[in-house]
């Protein structure tokens, strides 16, 4: 035993003059600081990762989840408004909408392009027979229309016709309608969705399907009695249903120069739903002939807005502030019928009407084609009406029609508000929520909601067209 401790007591004595000798260098006094250090790094590390699982269970379930609050509150939102209060979800969506109930021809897996004459000869005319296979397609559809109408006469004569759904396709969510409706926009509403038909008539419009104008059991004219003055309406097909969109947009906007127009159901018109316009006798077309060089002119000159015109100007009896409202209209919903008949500030599908016809090949001289679909009310010749309101809502950003802006350098500030106040898909919610067919032929709030999307993302390049171009935001109230 004796002999360990003297032997542990040397080799301590020799570590201990080594250790002395080595502490002496530099060097070595420099690697044991480094040393110590890594070493105190390590053991916290560790300590660190050996403590986390629970102190990380610890925050996880001391945060509550707004999740499961959301699911255990069942309490209904509060509305601070009259009407009623949307929440405005935006709901994602990479295709533009469409409206339902539309009959639209079957997508080609190839894209179809447009060939010119010098094309068709070259391709041995098949840019001919592309349009003959569309035009035979929009026949058919016009076809099936017709033979609807004939049906429904039958009936008619025969006294079984049978025109009334049970309820009221116009509802309010509270006791007063949105403040953008007047009395007797609501009125007509109301007489244009539940009014019984008492007598019904074809009518051919120039270059658009045959319509069908039912009178109702109001209508009263006694000095007149073929004459509709009151509580009458305009049956139209099934593929112009956003022209309900249309009129709503309108009111919304503030331009109130739409006509009013509902959804409805026909069951002598096989139960599909249609939209219906209010007939007004008194509307009648533009007197003479409007180019575009002579609308042009006339934006140039500023029509009745400073007085009576010159007459050498050769300008029409619409006021000039009224082209804007129009082109503003237009371009949201892409209407290209009135200002831009023959296609040419977009790219547009074989199937269009501008492209069966051949209009789309006489872009090159514009200056002569005459403007079309413009009317006015023979008792107010200042004031355009909006018909044939028929819009699109498969055209995205990159093909919208600008056309239909040129020469415009005013613009509403009314409906220039709304677009950038933030509250226009609120308002149009609201709005189109009163026509209870069409909320439900769209699908609910969801299938409305990819309809706004579309206005929505056209009112984001309209503002920024007026701000690149440099458009005046003016009062507009004549």
């Amino acid at each position: 035993m004796e002999r360990c401790v003297i032997a542990g007591s040397l080799l301590c004595s020799r570590l201990c003059r080594a250790s002395s000798r080595w502490w002496r260098h530099p060097s070595a006094r420099k690697s044991a600081v480094v040393a110590g250090l890594c070493f105190v790094y390590l053991f916290f590390a560790v300590l660190q990762v050996s403590s986390s699982p629970s102190d990380g269970k610890r925050r996880i379930d001391s945060v509550p989840l707004r999740h499961n609050d959301a699911q255990k509150t069942q309490e209904p939102p509060t509305a601070t408004r009259s009407n009623v209060l949307y929440i405005t979800l935006r709901s994602k969506r990479q295709r533009p909408a469409v409206i339902r109930a539309t009959v639209r021809p079957k997508l080609r897996k190839k894209k179809a392009k447009t060939l010119g004459e010098h094309d068709a000869r070259v391709h041995g005319g098949k840019g001919r027979h592309n349009q003959d296979a569309w035009a035979q397609k929009r026949t058919n559809s016009t076809d099936a229309w017709t033979q609807i109408i004939h049906r429904a006469l039958v009936l008619y004569k025969s006294g079984r016709f049978e025109d009334d759904y049970p309820g009221n396709s116009i509802r309010l969510y509270s006791q007063k309608p949105p403040p953008w409706f007047s009395p007797r926009d609501m009125a007509q509403m109301r007489l244009l969705s539940n009014s019984k038909v008492a007598a019904l008539d074809v009518l051919q419009p120039e270059g658009s399907p045959s319509v069908l104008m039912f009178r109702s059991d109001v209508q009263a004219s006694p000095g007149h009695p073929k004459e509709c003055t009151v509580g009458c309406g305009v049956i139209k097909p099934p593929v112009d249903m956003s022209e309900v969109f249309a009129f709503h947009l309108d009111r919304v906007l503030g331009l109130n120069r739409s006509l009013p127009t509902v959804s409805r159901r026909f069951k002598a018109l096989d139960g599909q739903l249609c939209p219906v316009t209010q007939w007004d006798p008194s509307i009648t077309p533009l007197p003479g002939h409007l180019t575009w060089s002579s609308y042009q002119t006339s934006l140039k000159h500023k029509c009745w807005q400073r007085g009576a015109p010159k007459p050498e100007w050769n300008c029409s009896t619409i006021h000039h502030y009224e082209w804007s409202k129009m082109a503003l209209f237009d371009f949201l919903l892409q209407i290209h019928q009135r200002l831009d008949r023959n296609c040419c500030g977009f790219r547009p599908r074989p199937e269009d009407s501008c492209v069966i016809a051949g209009y789309h090949g006489e872009c090159g001289n514009m200056d002569n084609v005459e403007l079309s679909s413009i009317v006015l009310r023979r008792t107010d010749p200042r004031h355009l009406v909006f018909f044939h309101n028929k819009g699109f809502f498969d055209r995205d950003e990159e093909n919208l029609d600008f056309k239909l802006l040129e020469g415009i350098k005013e613009l509403p500030d009314v409906a220039v508000g709304v677009l950038s106040s933030q509250r226009l898909r609120e308002k149009l919610l609201q709005s189109l929520f009163l026509d209870q067919f069409f909320w439900e032929s769209q699908g609910g709030r969801q299938g409305v909601e990819k309809l706004i999307d579309v206005i929505e993302r056209r009112a984001r390049v309209l503002l920024r067209y007026i701000n690149a171009h440099g458009i005046k935001v003016i009062p507009m109230n004549t």
